[in-house]
């Protein structure tokens, strides 16, 4: 028989994060995030996992460095603000090349805005958000399903590339109960040897230093060109998006997470009125689907980019795009949920500036 539930997003989270073979969780909680902790101290204990609640987002983080250079499975989350405060620890992260999972449930600001769904942190996940020259491999759901999907997925890319992951939901997708299908996953098939980890020096081999401090520029400089490359090879094989109903299009929504839901919607209602209309997502923010969004933008009369904030991944979209076609963009904020008729209305708005294709995207 399927295992299949019905359950909260933030729940679906956390229960596959136990399957997912998560050694130990370290967070504190913060609205709209909160049930991940809860679920995780009320299942995760009696199922061989560790769960402590810190002091503090700092020491959440710090906790799971520890965690993750002694080589366990380990994860946290938290909501803006407290992903905020997780930064210099998630720098430090990146320049160790240690695998762990981030789980950011997105509210809205800025400061402590408030607790309704938001997509204001597509910035700070995607360009690094803390200090230096890193990046975070960054999963963006738009389903209670994905929720738990991209928990494997993600432990999996971290492992693979030895790189901080993080899943950017919204309080919706946190809040919001749809059917779950867990899938069959066995841990030890997919967690690789971590030779690198600090387990104890047996006599067989050096000591493990983990550390990002590089006194010498010239070392720095070596540690940051090694993870340029890292980073060129996950944007050449790691790219996940999803087309719907672009085939016969002439205009296009680009939208991610909770919003895509909401594009596609707009979009069939497009249909209805006689626009061809359809949507790209993507599922990695990083790495973006540039190429994907290029290819569409050659034969496109225009791409309208829909997110609940003031205007973050449209910025990806336009360096994309380079100038082939118009591309328009529409927000809410503050935890406002656009509409799908409100996107439609976008969309007529993009379609009456009758620029021509290939002049310069605005």
């Amino acid at each position: 028989m399927d295992d299949i539930r019905l359950m909260k997003g933030n729940e679906a989270l956390a229960e596959a994060s136990i399957r997912a073979g998560c050694q130990a969780y370290f967070g504190y909680p913060i609205t709209p995030q909160s049930e991940i902790l809860e679920y995780l101290t009320a299942e995760a204990r009696q199922r061989g996992m560790i769960v402590l609640q810190a002091e503090s987002e700092v020491a959440a983080i710090n906790m799971v460095y520890g965690g993750a250079g002694a080589g366990a499975r380990v994860m946290t989350t938290s909501s803006s603000p407290g992903i905020s405060l997780m930064q210099e620890g998630l720098s430090y992260i990146a320049a160790a090349e240690l695998p762990c999972l981030v789980v950011n449930v997105n509210r809205g600001g800025p400061g402590l805005g408030t607790i309704q769904p938001s997509q204001g942190d597509y910035f700070q996940a995607v360009k690094g958000g803390g200090h230096g020259d890193y990046h975070l491999i960054v999963l963006a759901p738009s389903s209670v399903q994905e929720m738990a999907d991209f928990v494997f997925d993600a432990f999996d890319l971290a492992d693979k590339y030895r790189n901080p992951a993080m899943i950017l939901a919204d309080g919706a997708l946190g809040q919001m109960m749809e059917k779950v299908e867990f899938r069959k996953y066995d841990p030890a098939g997919h967690i690789p040897p971590k030779p690198w980890a600090t387990t104890g020096k047996p006599a067989s081999r050096e000591r493990n230093i983990i550390t990002s401090l590089h006194i010498q520029p010239e070392k720095m400089e070596e540690i940051n060109l090694r993870l340029q490359e890292k980073y060129r090879v996950i944007r050449e094989q790691e790219v996940r998006f999803e087309e719907l109903d672009t085939e016969d299009a002439d205009i296009v929504i680009v939208a991610y997470g909770l919003v895509a839901r909401i594009a596609h919607r707009a979009s069939q209602l497009a249909r209805d009125e006689g626009i061809k209309a359809g949507v790209l997502r993507p599922i990695t923010l990083f790495p973006f689907p540039t190429l994907p969004i290029r290819a569409l933008a050659e034969r496109m009369d225009g791409i309208l980019v829909v997110e609940m904030n003031a205007g973050q991944m449209v910025e990806d979209v336009r360096l994309s795009v380079e100038g082939r076609t118009p591309v328009g963009f529409y927000g809410r904020m503050g935890g406002v949920i656009p509409s799908p008729e409100e996107v439609v209305d976008a969309l007529k708005k993009l379609i009456a500036q009758k620029q021509p294709r290939h002049a310069e995207a605005y």
